[in-house]
C-alpha cells in the first residue's frame, strides 16, 4: 500500500492521499507546529501541487516510488493523480471517492462517509475538526521542517501514525504507517494555497467499457 494498484494509494492518498512555519530554532517549531495546522486549514480553501511518494516496509521487497499532482477543495473534494510509474487517478466529490485504474481500466467507487473519517485524508481534505477523530501532539522539528503526530481515535483504524511537516506556513511531508508496518512517505513539491480551481476536476465518469465496483 498493490491494492488498487496504487502502492500505498488507497490508505495513504486516501488516499491522499489528509500541511508550519520553518523555524529558527528547535524550541520554535516545537511550540508552533499545531498552531500552524490550525492556520493552514483555517485559511486554505483551495491548494495544489505536486508530489512523490515512497512505500517501504518488511513486506516491501523493494522500495515502491511514484509521483504526480494533486487539487483539492476543502471539505471532502480532492483529485488525486498517479502519473509515474504508471498512471492512476482518485477523484472525490464530496459524496463518493472513485478509485480508477487505468491499465485494468477498472473503477472502484467507495462512500467518502465512509472512507474519510479517521484517514490520514480527512485531515487535509476534511473538517476543521481534525482533532475529533486524531489524537494530536506536537512532534518537534526535523529536517528543517515542524513537525505534528495524529494517532486516529478509533480503535479499529488501518492506520496506526501519521506525521505531517510544515514549512513557511505549507505542508512539506506526510508520514503513515499503517497497522501492518508499512510506511508510506510523500513529499511535496510547488504547493500552491487558495488558486482558482475548475471544479470539473472533481467529477468523474468511468471510461467506457471500465468494470465499475461499488463498495459499501
Amino acid at each position: 500500500m498493490r491494492l488498487f494498484r496504487l502502492p500505498g494509494a488507497p490508505r495513504a492518498a486516501l488516499a491522499l492521499i489528509a500541511f508550519a512555519l520553518l523555524a529558527s530554532a528547535a524550541a520554535a517549531a516545537r511550540a508552533n507546529s499545531i498552531d500552524q495546522l490550525r492556520s493552514f486549514l483555517s485559511q486554505t480553501k483551495t491548494a495544489s501541487g505536486e508530489f512523490t511518494q515512497r512505500v517501504s516496509g518488511a513486506k516491501v521487497k523493494v522500495p515502491q516510488t511514484s509521483s504526480g499532482r494533486f487539487v483539492f477543495q476543502r471539505p471532502g473534494k480532492f483529485r488525486w493523480v498517479y502519473e509515474r510509474p504508471y498512471e492512476q487517478l482518485l477523484v472525490a466529490d464530496g459524496e463518493k471517492l472513485y478509485l480508477y485504474d487505468k491499465d485494468l481500466n477498472q473503477v472502484t467507487v467507495k462512500s467518502l462517509a465512509a472512507a474519510l473519517p479517521a484517514s490520514p485524508a480527512s485531515i487535509l481534505f476534511g473538517s476543521d475538526d481534525f482533532e475529533r477523530d486524531f489524537e494530536v501532539r506536537d512532534a518537534g522539528a526535523r529536517d528543517g521542517l515542524a513537525w505534528i503526530e495524529a494517532r486516529p481515535r478509533a480503535k479499529d483504524s488501518q492506520f496506526d501514525r501519521i506525521a505531517i511537516g510544515f514549512r513557511d506556513g505549507l505542508p512539506q511531508a506526510l508520514e503513515v504507517t499503517d497497522a501492518f508496518g508499512q510506511t508510506s512517505q510523500l513529499r511535496f513539491s510547488r504547493v500552491e494555497r487558495n488558486p482558482k480551481v475548475d471544479p470539473q476536476s472533481f467529477r468523474f465518469t468511468p471510461p467506457p467499457g471500465a468494470d465499475v465496483l461499488q463498495e459499501r
